[in-house]
């Protein structure tokens, strides 16, 4: 298989000035394991503080939201260039709260995607189904209309993780099992042969996120499409640390 385990942390809008630089105390203390990748995304107010504090080689800093155009009259809006300018080289795009809560379109998100990846950012592109989507039984047509949306305007993958995360899971203490999260890593993994080719689809790491904690993490260990996750929560407490471990 030959992918890098790689463990994202979202903080989403949590944290102070004081509790994130307690958490990024904690990684710096650590024995982190060499060959994991580790993207933290603390918010925007915060992500110069985290470029200065952290001490990690294996550990990064991404940002939870980036816009679509070059910076200019976009009140509140974060480019791709600013981010760039703070030493910062990955973000999020996709995420469900974004899609669901302030409503961006596949279409508005790609660009989004296309835009950072243009610029030189690597982005982690989040997918995943709604609780009435999954009783309808269309998680994967959902994930592929999401993903499809991205490969019209991308050709190069390379720079690019794709997170799949339930939205019934983000959150709510559930989970999808490691079975289940197997299951539809290997469906999308089937539809991104179709859409991107054999090659770039074989290399591109699927992370699962959802409820992921200290504890479940291991249980997804022998599961081949599961590259690792993105978790919430948990990235805000010491148990981080041993997600990141989970593979040992």
């Amino acid at each position: 298989m030959g992918r890098q385990f790689f463990v994202g942390g979202n903080f989403k809008a949590n944290g102070t000035k004081q509790s994130v630089s307690s958490i990024i105390d904690n990684l710096n203390k650590s024995n982190l394991p060499s060959e994991v990748e580790v993207v933290i995304c603390p918010p925007s107010l915060y992500l110069d503080l985290a470029v200065h504090e952290n001490k990690q080689k294996t550990v990064s800093i991404g940002a939870q939201n980036v816009f679509n155009k070059s910076c200019g009259a976009f009140t509140g809006e974060i480019c791709a260039e600013q981010l760039l300018d703070l030493n910062i080289n990955w973000t999020l795009t996709g995420h469900s709260e974004r899609r669901t809560i302030i409503k961006e379109s596949d279409e508005f998100i790609a660009e989004k995607t296309k835009y950072a990846l243009d610029k030189g950012l690597s982005v982690i592109l989040c997918i995943g189904e709604t609780l009435d989507e999954r009783k309808q039984n269309i998680t994967l047509d959902v994930c592929a209309r999401q993903l499809d949306a991205v490969s019209k305007i991308i050709k190069d993958w390379s720079k690019i993780v794709v997170a799949y995360e339930p939205v019934w899971a983000i959150g709510t203490g559930l989970a999808a099992t490691p079975d289940d999260a197997e299951e539809t890593h290997k469906g999308i993994r089937d539809h991104l042969r179709k859409t991107i080719g054999e090659d770039q689809a074989e290399k591109i790491r699927i992370l699962y996120g959802g409820s992921v904690n200290g504890k479940n993490a291991k249980d997804f260990k022998d599961k081949a499409n599961v590259d690792g996750f993105l978790v919430g929560g948990a990235s805000l407490k010491p148990e981080f640390v041993d997600i990141i471990k989970s593979r040992l």
